[in-house]
């Protein structure tokens, strides 16, 4: 359910952010934001978005996933300063290429900034962000009043997500929302 959007206009999600640089051969270590790291198979080219926003199409020599992270091999990127050049710069790939989900999956980007209410009608909040917990995941919801809220996206819970209206109807149990 991972894989998040990047906030450029180019619909590109992200799918690794880049940590440090490994070795002395211009390696790169990069955080997984993808449930997907094999599509790094069919990927020869990524693009490289900065802190600042700024955008580099770079070509993938190789990658290897080491301790649920992955390792980037960039053509051209041959040394320490070359990697170190890309610390903090996030890699992505064009949305049309992301991986086909089945009907009840989500990615994260399409969660967030949804619009989250109440069986009852009672509005909720904004979706912020999903949280990864190794098990059920957790809806960041920013509520109106600015409030943080934390729902699990648990079936039982969670009766109805539409993506396309950006609307999730929930059913919380009773204090719920109140622990938060």
């Amino acid at each position: 359910m991972s894989s998040r959007k990047s906030d450029s206009a180019d619909a590109l999600v992200r799918v690794a952010k880049a940590t440090r640089a490994r070795g002395l051969k211009g390696e790169i270590v990069a955080d997984l934001l993808t449930d997907f790291p094999e599509r790094f198979e069919d990927v020869s080219e990524l693009t490289a978005v900065g802190p600042k926003g700024d955008h580099k199409t770079v070509e993938l020599e190789d990658f290897w996933l080491q301790n649920g992270r992955v390792i980037f091999k960039l053509a051209d990127c041959n040394s320490v300063d070359a990697a170190e050049q890309f610390r903090d710069y996030e890699f992505c790939v064009p949305q049309c290429e992301i991986a086909a989900l089945d009907e009840d999956e989500y990615y994260d980007f399409d969660l967030e900034g949804c619009s989250v209410q109440e069986v009852g009608g009672r509005k909720v909040g904004e979706v912020k962000s999903v949280l990864k917990t190794g098990g059920t995941e957790i809806l960041v919801i920013t509520a109106d009043n600015g409030a943080e809220i934390m729902v699990p996206l648990a079936k039982s819970i969670v009766t109805k997500i539409d993506v396309r209206a950006k609307e999730i109807l929930i059913d919380p149990p009773e204090g719920l929302l109140d622990l938060n």
